[in-house]
């Protein structure tokens, strides 16, 4: 790699708001908020809404959508006035 022209690479807790867990790994990501990991040592911290943790397609855990609802909802409240 070029020197002086990358971003530093250096170990990041990542946590997931959601689900309440955290990862620590590597990334070129910055945080001004700091974590003490459970080795010990103070990482920076960057809070993430979603994980593999809590994203529906890893967990199985699927949302239904009302969809039918939705469309009757939207034609109750659109329709022409003339039309019925």
């Amino acid at each position: 790699m070029k020197p002086g022209i990358h971003p530093a690479y250096a170990p990041v807790v990542f946590r997931d708001k959601a689900a309440g867990s955290a990862f620590l790994t590597r990334s070129t990501m910055t945080s001004d908020k700091t974590i003490e990991w459970e080795d010990g040592n103070t990482y920076p911290v960057v809070d993430v809404e979603i994980s593999n943790v809590s994203h529906p397609f890893y967990t199985g855990t699927a949302r239904v959508l009302d969809t039918a609802g939705r469309v009757e909802r939207f034609e109750r409240r659109y329709r022409r006035r003339g039309a019925n």
